[in-house]
């Protein structure tokens, strides 16, 4: 399995991004997709997460901000960030497990990306 993170870059605040995750060796429709980010120092951070059904969950800092999608025809997930805020500034992964629960939880994650960096900076 393979996920490789894209779309990561230095935009000012109140911008949008789009962060997209290419998948390998594991199909999207079979397994719950997640966005963790990080900073130095600290956790990982549940973003936002996608069911096999396209159920959507996000984390309190980013609802109504953020938006997750998918394309099981392209083996793709998406996160869309709009108003941006300079606290956004971190490493975002992608990570795929099987099953649905504890989908917040990082450990239960068995397959991560590399990271792509976002930068919310004047």
């Amino acid at each position: 399995v393979q996920l490789v993170e894209s779309g990561g870059d230095l935009v000012q605040p109140g911008g949008s991004l789009r962060l997209s995750c290419e998948a390998s060796g594991v199909a999207l429709s079979n397994v719950t997709m997640a966005w963790f980010r990080q900073t130095p120092g600290k956790e990982r951070e549940f973003t936002a997460a996608i069911w096999r059904s396209g159920f959507q969950f996000y984390g309190d800092s980013v609802r109504d901000r953020f938006t997750i999608s998918k394309n099981n025809a392209r083996n793709a997930v998406f996160l869309n960030m709009n108003t941006l805020k300079p606290d956004d500034t971190a490493i975002y992964y992608c990570a795929a497990k099987y099953g649905p629960n504890e989908y917040t939880n990082p450990e239960k994650y068995t397959n991560w990306g590399q990271g792509t960096q976002v930068t919310v900076s004047s």
